[in-house]
């Protein structure tokens, strides 16, 4: 089971008459980090909903919005009527003062006077406040199932590309029986230019067998199968989050791989080298996304 990174959820719902609609959408990110855009009647509950999405939705970047609407308006307001006579009192006086007459529409000034309108900022009750956690929890778990589907999208793509590797050092084997013929006819020739006088067989010998070691990748091959089997079977654990951990292995399977071309010596071994870290990189980009 695999899970992607990126995903988007929706839920709402009714709770005693206020309209809630959660929407999250989540993005790449190395650790868990939420920006939240919450209604005022909201705030207080504000690190109950990060600890709930932080367990919930576990890593990556995420982008809430809470709306919470009542009788059609997204802000219950309130008017402070008491402002609202002195201001008119205010006014009165001044036309008064200078013979003007009232206007017919007093009303509408005295509502964009300042303080006049404003927004309810009462703490919705706690009882509310759970009706609410649910519909949150709702878009979670909807996240959470879009991360899933993806994810088996993002799983099918790796699996490929680690098959691919594997395939490609299969390709390798035939080619070191006629590479390790290609270097000892190289180092008989060179021999040929060399009189014999001059050479001194146990530093020779040494030489050669130095030169063996250092271009033999017998232990890369192994490890590099190795490494691509744990991959294939921490893509099958049911554990949810695990990207980290198969970013690790990449960079095993990266390092194998950069050492056996650095020994190959061999330009058709190198060739298949060039198309191994070529699905390496395909892969680190995909694992990028994994939850």
């Amino acid at each position: 089971m695999l899970y992607s990174m990126t995903g988007f959820g929706r839920a709402e719902a009714d709770v005693n008459g206020r309209q809630v609609v959660v929407e999250i959408k989540s993005l790449n990110g190395k650790q868990f980090d939420v920006m939240t855009k919450l209604p005022p009647i909201l705030r207080s509950y504000e690190l109950d909903i990060r600890s709930l999405l932080n367990t919930a939705l576990m890593r990556g970047t995420m982008d809430l919005t809470v709306s919470v609407k009542q009788e059609g308006a997204s802000r219950p307001m309130t008017v402070n009527t008491s402002l609202a006579r002195f201001y008119y009192q205010s006014m009165k006086q001044i036309a008064d003062e200078l013979n003007l007459t009232a206007e017919d529409n007093i009303l509408s000034t005295l509502m964009r006077m300042p303080e006049i309108v404003s927004a309810d900022q009462d703490v919705l009750p706690e009882a509310e406040w759970f009706e609410v956690k649910k519909v949150i929890e709702a878009a979670a778990e909807q996240l959470m199932q879009h991360r899933k589907n993806e994810g088996a999208v993002l799983k099918k793509d790796l699996a490929q590309r680690i098959a691919n590797i594997e395939a490609l050092l299969e390709k390798i084997l035939p080619l070191e029986a006629q590479r390790t013929e290609r270097v000892r006819a190289r180092i008989m020739g060179s021999l040929k230019d060399i009189s014999v006088e001059k050479v001194d067989n146990n530093r020779l010998e040494q030489e050669l067998i130095y030169y063996i070691e250092r271009s033999d990748f017998s232990e890369e091959k192994t490890r590099l199968k190795l490494h691509c089997t744990y991959f294939s079977e921490i893509l099958s654990k049911p554990e949810i989050s695990k990207g980290k951990v198969l970013n690790f292995v990449l960079q095993e399977v990266g390092r194998e791989i950069n050492t056996l071309g650095a020994k190959a010596n061999d330009a058709d071994i190198q060739q298949i080298v060039v198309q191994m870290k070529d699905e390496l990189e395909k892969a680190k980009e995909q694992v990028l996304n994994i939850l």
